[in-house]
């Protein structure tokens, strides 16, 4: 069985996506990589498929969509494919250096020491964000805190986005049900994960501002992730989650 896959959704990162590739590739440890490209015009497939030519273990992979289909929907067919091709240790990850590729084998270590879901926390341990305006700073530190309050889940970055998955945890549950298509989209998979009473824990990492490119962060980002919020919530009261195996 093959062991451990990053996914990493792009869209227009050709500044990023060489550099990232290769600092995965140059850890101490091994994991094979899938990039799941939403038809970036800016060539960042093109790059891929360039770097897939001087990859002779057939360790990088890519899947491209004809256009933006939402961060949630990338990481779901993400999560099919590495189910499929029998993958152990599924992580998300940003393409732009926000998170740290050493950071991947924290979560890989927790994950190996009993966690079924490891999350890379800037929470847990203060605020860990670097070049983030204080205001956006204060929205993610509270938003988060709003859905600990709404959800109860003990989780301190109930947002995070760099997180990795026993197998077993996405085979429990049914993919195609996820309702989120952003950001919102981190929220309901943590969520679910603490409803099926998986072990979660949260390793504090230091977040980084993108340097080059654009974040794709914007207000209805939030405004999706507040309300689904609460309608997931009385959802859940009605209709409980249960594992498929």
């Amino acid at each position: 069985m093959k062991k451990s896959l990053v996914i990493i959704p792009t869209y227009n990162e050709k500044e990023n996506i060489e550099k990232i590739i290769c600092a995965i590739f140059s850890l101490p440890r091994e994991f094979d990589i899938l990039i799941i490209d939403d038809g970036s015009p800016d060539g960042t497939a093109k790059i891929v498929q360039n770097l897939q030519q001087k990859d002779k273990h057939n360790r990088l992979h890519l899947l491209q969509r004809p256009g933006k289909m939402g961060l949630g929907t990338a990481y779901i067919t993400g999560f099919k494919w590495a189910l499929v091709h029998n993958y152990q240790y599924i992580f998300e990850m940003d393409a732009d250096f926000s998170h740290n590729p050493d950071d991947l084998i924290k979560l890989h270590d927790a994950c190996l020491n009993g966690a079924d879901l490891a999350i890379g926390s800037r929470y847990k341990s203060g605020v860990n964000v670097v070049n983030w305006p204080i205001g956006r700073v204060l929205m993610s530190y509270f938003a988060s805190k709003y859905v600990r309050l709404v959800t109860c889940m003990k989780i301190h970055d109930t947002t995070a986005g760099f997180k990795c998955f026993r197998r077993h945890v996405l085979e429990a549950m049914n993919l195609d049900r996820i309702r989120f298509k952003g950001y919102a989209f981190q929220i309901e998979m943590k969520f679910i994960t603490w409803k099926m009473g998986f072990s979660i824990v949260e390793i504090p990492i230091i977040f980084t501002e993108r340097k080059v490119g654009a974040s794709k962060m914007t207000g209805g980002i939030f405004n999706e992730a507040f309300w689904g919020v609460l309608t997931m919530k009385a959802r859940s009261l009605f209709h409980p989650y249960k594992r498929l195996r």
